[in-house]
């Protein structure tokens, strides 16, 4: 049998790269919105969708949160849904609603 670490590493690595490649798609989609101050909601949430995914990755994650911050002008309630499903996903400091929506605001 194989050992453990090589097989983490590579799906480590793995996970990296799609990471990656999701910032390369996902970069130009999130540019878009905020050059064109779209307000199309379904635009935007597909794209939080997508990326939520990826929001282990630093440079996800910041994309995440651009678009965030545009959306909460549009819909603070659904944006702050969003930020409390990347801290359920990813955050290990989950913190109340009021704190969220200071976070965005």
């Amino acid at each position: 049998m194989e050992p453990l670490e090589p097989t983490l590493a590579s799906l480590v690595d793995s996970l990296s790269d799609l990471a990656c490649r999701a910032v390369v798609e996902y970069g130009p989609i999130v540019d878009s919105v905020l050059h064109d101050q779209s307000r199309d909601v379904h635009r935007i949430e597909r794209t939080l969708d997508g990326l939520l995914d990826f929001c282990f990755d630093p440079e996800a994650l910041l994309l995440y949160k651009k678009l965030c911050r545009h959306y909460f002008d549009i819909d603070p309630a659904a944006t702050a849904s969003y930020v409390r499903a990347y801290r359920e996903m990813w955050d290990s400091d989950p913190r109340d609603d009021r704190a969220v929506a200071d976070e965005i605001g």
